[in-house]
């Protein structure tokens, strides 16, 4: 299954990358209190982190944000980049994407690669500011080029999609192995589907392999059931049933549909564990509820069959009917037996 379209989901998610980094070591509350009375812009920034992580001090961002603010005034692009975060999130003030993109703005044209990236963020769902692939794809790329691995994910995206940049595959390839090599996990699935399907890279099984363990270690379920289907097929690696059961079960127990699915094809078939008919079911009915077509009719099937649950053809139907109406032609086949069969 193609992942390229994950990370923007994700990026929506992951505005929350401010947390809190200390310019130094942890300071003492006092004698930061009074050089940020006293005007000083990095105590200022230093206090407001003490605020927003409660470290040497009670948690409290209405203050972080006070502080931040003092400092980002005075053009400290951490602060400035801080500040956007807290109205990013509604920590300490009315979340606000408008202010976040102004204050994201004042660190990015200080060059800060986070506040870079978030900008593109926002750009890129017109959140804050005016939808533009063109201004995402550049900030993108400022903070790509200083090396952030969720920017050069994301720039990489973009050439995948042509998304503010002309379509290429080999500029996506590119910049997918830099954040991958950096070990970012959704940078090193992709790159894997790039050299499973052979777009902007030669296609090599093997190298597609090798990336998307990388990924499926960390976690990732894409990858995990990517992995799954490579040992199945016996593409980039020996083939080996058991191994793809391990690997779809990570991903299935995520909550991965097309692993759900195919963990149970392993259970109804015996391939690479022992053949049972009601873990077939489980594992269809969780891939089923979630819309999987395959998995709504392959549920039909046991139903009709009787197979690992009590035969009911009204169930069946049922079953075939939604795989019909999400576009599998053989549910709406076994569908219309039943119809005519008076189920």
């Amino acid at each position: 299954m193609n992942t390229v379209l994950k990370k923007m989901m994700v990026a929506l998610l992951a505005l929350g990358i401010g947390q809190a980094v200390w310019a130094d070591s942890v300071p003492d509350f006092k004698e930061t209190l009074q050089a940020a009375e006293q005007g000083y812009a990095k105590a200022q920034f230093n206090l407001g982190l003490m605020y927003d992580s409660g470290r040497g001090v009670r948690q409290d961002y209405t203050k972080a944000v006070q502080w931040y603010r003092k400092a980002a005034e005075q053009g400290d692009a951490k602060a400035q980049y801080n500040l956007g975060v807290m109205y990013d999130n509604g920590l300490g003030v009315r979340q606000d994407y408008t202010q976040a993109v102004q204050w994201y703005r004042k660190a990015a044209e200080q060059g800060h690669a986070k506040a870079q990236y978030n900008l593109g963020v926002r750009y890129y769902n017109g959140q804050g500011v005016r939808q533009d692939y063109t201004q995402a794809v550049q900030w993108y790329r400022k903070a790509a080029e200083q090396g952030l691995a969720d920017a050069q994910y994301n720039l990489g995206v973009a050439y995948v999609k042509g998304k503010g940049v002309r379509q290429d595959d080999t500029q996506a390839v590119q910049w997918y192995r830099k954040a991958a090599e950096q070990g970012d996990a959704e940078a090193q699935s992709n790159l894997g589907v790039m050299y499973d399907n052979g777009q902007g890279v030669r296609q090599d099984y093997t190298q597609a392999v090798q990336w998307y363990r990388k990924a499926a270690e960390q976690g990732l379920a894409d990858a995990q059931y990517n992995l799954g289907v490579a040992y199945v097929k016996g593409k980039g690696v020996r083939q080996d049933d058991t191994q793809a059961v391990q690997w779809y079960r990570k991903a299935a127990e995520q909550g991965y549909a097309d692993a759900q699915s195919n963990l149970g094809v392993m259970y109804e078939e015996g391939q690479g564990v022992r053949q049972d008919y009601a873990q077939a079911v489980q594992w269809y009915r969780k891939a089923a509820e979630q819309g999987l077509a395959e998995a709504q009719y392959n549920l039909g099937v046991m139903y009709a069959k009787g197979e690992g649950v009590r035969q009911n053809y009204k169930i069946a139907k049922e079953w075939f009917g939604k795989a019909c109406d999400n576009g599998l032609q053989q549910g709406c086949k076994a569908y219309r037996v039943l119809n005519q069969a008076g189920y």
